[in-house]
């Protein structure tokens, strides 16, 4: 039987989706399948509109290897597991032959956990288990949702969390859930047999693509035990994310709540010395933390070196002696004994990782008014990490919307540990860079307003000059607008201002769940919603409602940021242009992001408005420009009026 042609099978799948083919799409796929065949690496950017899933999900399936897919957003992983392969399997199988199998896998911590929902939680403040419906009055919104996850938990067939709609809140869902630390594993717990974690573990070792997070891919390379099978393909889709929530991954933290409650957890099945010692190290890391000013540590503190020591020390005996004793007085005391060792390993490895204190770690104390001090440790950078575990034994896809950055891929490809393009090293992957375009016409679609004349944002104050700005342009546009801001802080401002001068209703981020914001905004073209980072990259409005999207400055790192400007001296002590490779590029990579919401499909018309004289007069402007969709250019303000006063006039012509 000859083997069926890429574009058959490509054509195939476009038309179950009811897609439309594009060149873009067609050069995608031919990438991922030479890519797959010669056992290489390939970093491929495709605009928005390109229909990447099937450009990478058609060669995969095609190969006939397992193939791991990994995401940033839930919103891609349902779209993928309950919309694009179901249908491009079926669409495929007259040509293939075979209904190739998937699954989605996620951390066990997502799962429902019977034995936690039956047997109930172990608690700080008593002995053994608790129960967590008889405690929780059933008025309350933690006791309603508790009542609701016990029925969920008769009918679902899956015990993944991202299934239950409505959700619940995080505190509702640690009553009923464990982390992989906290587990009894599947042979000690009486529900093994039945338990939803197990199960998507099972169904992922079956299945021939196998879709999960970029935390679960980050967690599999650190840990070194395996999660996810063995594979021989990786795609890595929203690739740009990939170094943040890896980094993520790799971060430790410790707070003085923290740590007494694994005191407290441990005490009951320890000799009483041995928790006298954990407790008194507590104290002392608490009266250290009670002083602890925000920043960087570039050195530890002799205070609290002594006090890591102590609790380092102390946690290990802990962890012996728990190890060690058996109290058949405990109720489940193997759930109880679990729970304390994870809660104590969990301390003892970010303070001897600390204590250690290598190099290549940022340590620094954070402050917040309401939870106090928090002390942080996370690698100067995961690019040895990601090009020694992620590189090795398969073929790596990494794809996005948003790769090249200043106009080449190599910025992006540096951050991930790889040499720039056709560099060949001894321990460097080789790889190769395609940029797929986009199928919008760009300059003819949008327009790019940097507002030239508006004063240089400065850290603190409000920007007068910028709020009339911007409340110029929502009454050009008719309303239609997507406000991106810098921080929560400046989304508030400009919320609270705006409410007292237009008539526009304004929607803000955090005054309602994020899902019916944007369907709230989708539904009412005068409505606008200004909010901060999730909606620089999660908001897909095509059509009338969004076709102003104003930034309100470039989106640097903050100055203060610990982890960034450790990174950036880094590089400047390596001889390299540091404001350009850390702080340039975030803003470069968000800039992207957010003027990507502007046009989402064929007929969408707008303006992408950057309210910081910087991007048209700063010297790093035009790679920040170079970074963004080929809008038409201007910073001629009457110019910016006129088009979306007459892309408002249009849209209402239309009846929209």
């Amino acid at each position: 039987m000859t083997k069926p042609s890429l574009p058959d099978l490509l054509h195939a799948a476009v038309s179950a989706v009811g897609g439309t083919e594009r060149p873009g799409q067609v050069a995608m796929a031919e990438a991922v399948a030479e890519a797959i065949d010669d056992n290489s690496h390939r970093l491929i950017q495709a605009g928005t509109g390109t229909g990447k899933s099937l450009g990478y999900l058609v060669p995969a399936l095609a190969h006939g290897e397992r193939v791991v897919v990994a995401t940033a957003t839930l919103a891609l992983q349902r779209q993928l597991v309950e919309r694009d392969l179901p249908r491009t399997v079926e669409a495929l199988h007259p040509q293939l032959r075979r209904r190739p199998q998937f699954a989605m896998l996620k951390g066990r911590s997502n799962y429902l956990c019977l034995h936690r929902l039956h047997e109930g939680a172990p608690q700080d403040e008593e002995e053994g288990l608790f129960d967590q419906f008889e405690a929780a009055t059933p008025t309350s919104k933690l006791g309603k949702d508790l009542l609701r996850l016990r029925d969920w938990a008769d009918e679902t067939e899956t015990g993944d969390r991202d299934d239950l709609t409505p959700g619940v809140s995080d505190k509702a869902w640690s009553q009923i859930s464990v982390s992989s630390r906290e587990c009894l594993g599947a042979t000690k717990c009486a529900y093994g047999a039945e338990c939803f974690a197990e199960a998507a573990r099972e169904r992922a070792k079956l299945a021939d693509v196998v879709v999960t997070n970029h935390a679960l891919l980050a967690i599999d390379a650190i840990e070194g035990a395996p999660v996810l099978p063995q594979h021989e393909v990786l795609i890595v889709d929203e690739a740009h994310e990939l170094v943040s929530r890896v980094t993520g991954v790799a971060t430790g933290e410790l707070t003085p709540g923290q740590v007494n409650r694994a005191v407290k957890r441990a005490a009951k099945l320890v000799d009483e010395k041995t928790a006298d010692s954990l407790q008194t190290a507590s104290e002392s890391f608490e009266r250290v933390m009670e002083l602890a000013l925000p920043g960087r540590l570039e050195e530890t503190p002799e205070d609290l070196g002594y006090a890591l020591m102590a609790l380092r020390d102390a946690a290990r005996n802990v962890i012996s002696a728990i190890g060690a004793t058996r109290d058949k007085s405990v109720h489940d005391e193997d759930a109880v004994r679990k729970q304390a060792l994870a809660a104590v390993e969990s301390i003892h490895g970010v303070a001897e990782r600390i204590t250690n204190r290598s190099e290549y770690d940022v340590v620094w104390y954070e402050r917040h008014d309401r939870f106090g001090a928090t002390l942080r440790v996370a690698p100067l950078s995961v690019s040895g990490l990601l090009r020694e575990k992620l590189f090795e034994d398969r073929s790596v896809v990494l794809t996005s919307a948003t790769l090249k950055l200043g106009g080449d891929f190599n910025g992006v490809a540096a951050s991930m540990g790889l040499a720039p393009e056709g560099v060949e090293g001894d321990d460097a992957p080789v790889w190769k860079g395609l940029d797929v375009g986009s199928p919008f016409d760009y300059p003819k679609q949008g327009i790019l307003y940097v507002a030239k004349h508006l004063a240089t944002p400065g850290r603190e104050g409000t920007r007068g000059d910028m709020m009339d700005e911007l409340a110029e342009l929502i009454e050009a546009a008719g309303g239609r607008t997507l406000g991106l801001f810098s921080s929560m802080r400046g989304a508030k401002a400009a919320a609270e201002e705006l409410r007292g001068r237009l008539d526009n209703p304004i929607l803000l981020q955090g005054e309602e769940t994020l899902g019916e914001l944007i369907k709230a905004f989708a539904a009412d073209p005068k409505t606008c919603l200004f909010g901060t980072l999730s909606l620089w990259q999660g908001v897909d409005v095509p059509g009338p409602s969004c076709q102003l999207v104003v930034m309100d400055r470039i989106p640097f790192p903050r100055p203060d940021d610990p982890l960034m400007s450790a990174r950036q001296k880094s590089v400047e002590e390596h001889g390299g242009n540091g404001f350009m490779a850390v702080a340039a590029t975030h803003a470069a990579l968000l800039m992207a992001q957010g003027a990507g919401r502007l046009v989402r499909a064929m007929g969408d018309r707008g303006v992408v408005a950057v309210l910081d004289p910087r991007l048209a007069t700063a010297r790093y402007g035009s790679f920040l420009r170079a970074t963004l969709p080929d809008f038409w250019y201007t910073t001629d303000r009457n110019q910016a009026r006129r088009s979306l006063a007459a892309i408002d006039a249009s849209a209402q012509a239309d009846g929209k």
